[in-house]
């Protein structure tokens, strides 16, 4: 076979990964081809098992016009949507090996080819003599994306539990200590699909062997040592690598070629962060014409109907959410004022949409007489910080109060979050990117292990996010977050 080409735009840096070498070796293709098989025949069952729950509870709740089926008709409707919706999410490239942003994107398109399908489903049933109840669609609508969701976690630790025991993992080396190199291995870790175990990270700087860098920098779950370089042949073999990644996009062309030499003389593939990268007021496309890569450049469309259908949503989760959180505001207030002597709230200035600036209002989580401005805590035994503070950070209830921020349309449910200004006056053109849009309760820097870093410094998830922000990635975005509370992180 030729060299193969392939572009991972659902990455969160600046550029994309292009793997460039010869095809992946059969093993590891069997192994992609059953592990795709079971993830179909599991999100299979899951949507059979969740079709069927809807009907259940029908009929347990007697929920409307009661419209009673047999278990065959049941079990072929359930099937055949199954059929469907699997089929969707294959055509959506579902089942590719790919990364998957924070999982993220797979949540985002689990939610999107829900609704098509169900809308399809819909449009079917009108050639049809059976009467289908709305109340069966409707919970249907909402077990379906929950139960797939749940299958697909099983389905994750499974892979995961495989390429423990060795089973379709390829060595990966990454060349490269630096801040990109560093992104590349995290991105590989948290991502199973690929396959990749990234045994080490190697780099030309003598004074960087024998560092540790970590996949998870809010956990230190695994990591992986840096070792001296320069790449060779032997090192390649001695380790046992199928990949070398090079983390270095500043590299010039001839170490790229003396690199990439040494990796195909050892009989390892090659993938690179290109150095082009691309502003988050640009949309970018890629196309595969006969083996050549082409990337296209142009503005983004505003999003007129999204940030209008967004603002109706903010507006009314908040009215909702403040109805329902009251009593545990004057529970929270009342644990505040007994811990720590002060208000139970706290204000301050931040820098909204178009360096607009507005009070944001939070639960207060230091003592008062703290610094009004300042670095946020990052250490989870900061002295500033009170007892119940520390509590209120770890569960995210600290945020509360933004409810009232977001009923004003200071700030949106999801999007970056808002920073005070003496940090924004220090932005540069490609920080100042994130001004463009409303700031967000949560976020995806929220959700990633670089939360413990600050924002400024973690600018790629916000630019990913107003790149590609969409209704389905705002409520995935919320789904997880929902989850990641709960688990106290």
């Amino acid at each position: 076979m030729g060299s193969v080409k392939l572009i991972d735009s659902a990455t969160p840096f600046e550029g994309s990964y292009a793997f460039r070498a010869a095809a992946i070796p059969k093993r590891y293709e069997r192994f992609e081809i059953v592990t795709a098989f079971i993830e179909r025949i599991a999100d299979l069952g899951a949507v059979m098992a969740a079709t069927t729950l809807a009907y259940a509870t029908y009929e347990v709740m007697q929920m409307g016009r009661q419209l009673h089926y047999s278990a065959g008709t049941v079990f072929l409707a359930a099937f055949g949507f199954a059929a469907l919706f699997v089929l969707m999410l294959d055509q959506d490239g579902a089942y590719r090996r790919a990364n998957s942003l924070l999982r993220i994107r797979e949540t985002e398109r689990i939610l999107r080819v829900t609704l098509q399908a169900f809308g399809f489903a819909f449009l079917v049933t009108f050639f049809f003599s059976h009467l289908f109840s709305r109340w069966i669609v409707m919970l249907a609508v909402v077990f379906v994306p929950l139960l797939v969701i749940v299958e697909k976690q099983f389905v994750f630790v499974l892979i995961r539990n495989l390429h423990s025991r060795g089973y379709g993992l390829r060595n990966v080396l990454v060349y490269g200590a630096g801040l990109t190199g560093r992104r590349v291995f995290s991105a590989i870790v948290r991502s199973p699909k690929l396959g990749l175990n990234p045994v080490a990270i190697l780099d030309d700087d003598e004074k960087l062997t024998g560092n540790k860098v970590y996949e998870d920098a809010y956990k230190h779950e695994r990591s992986a040592r840096v070792i001296a370089g320069p790449v060779t042949s032997d090192l390649i073999q001695e380790w046992n690598i199928s990949l070398l990644v090079v983390g270095i996009p500043s590299l010039s062309k001839e170490r790229f070629k003396e690199i990439t030499d040494e990796a195909f003389a050892a009989g390892a593939n090659v993938a690179f962060v290109p150095q082009l990268s691309y502003s988050a007021e640009t949309s970018t496309e890629y196309v595969d014409i006969d083996g050549v890569l082409i990337a296209s450049l142009g503005l983004p469309e505003r999003k007129r109907l999204y940030e209008i259908s967004k603002r109706i949503v903010d507006f009314g989760a908040a009215v909702v959410l403040l109805v329902l959180t009251l009593p545990v505001w004057a529970v929270l207030a009342a644990f505040i004022r007994m811990d720590s002597k002060g208000p139970a709230f706290f204000r301050q200035r931040r820098v909204g949409r178009g360096s607009k600036r507005f009070e944001l209002y939070k639960f207060r989580t230091m003592r008062v007489d703290v610094p009004k401005f300042g670095l946020h805590p990052t250490a989870a035994d900061d002295p500033r910080v009170t007892r119940i503070g520390r509590w209120l950070r770890k569960t995210s209830l600290d945020e509360l109060p933004q409810l009232i921020n977001i009923l004003k349309g200071e700030m949106s449910l999801v999007g970056p979050r808002p920073e005070m200004p003496f940090i924004v006056e220090r932005y540069n053109s490609r920080h100042r990117q994130r001004l463009q849009v409303t700031p967000g309760l949560t976020g995806l820097w929220q959700l990633s292990a670089d939360r413990s870093f600050l924002i400024h410094e973690n600018i790629q998830y916000d630019l990913y996010y107003i790149r590609h922000r969409n209704f389905f990635m705002d409520l995935a975005i919320l789904l997880h977050t929902a989850m990641f509370a709960m688990k106290g992180m």
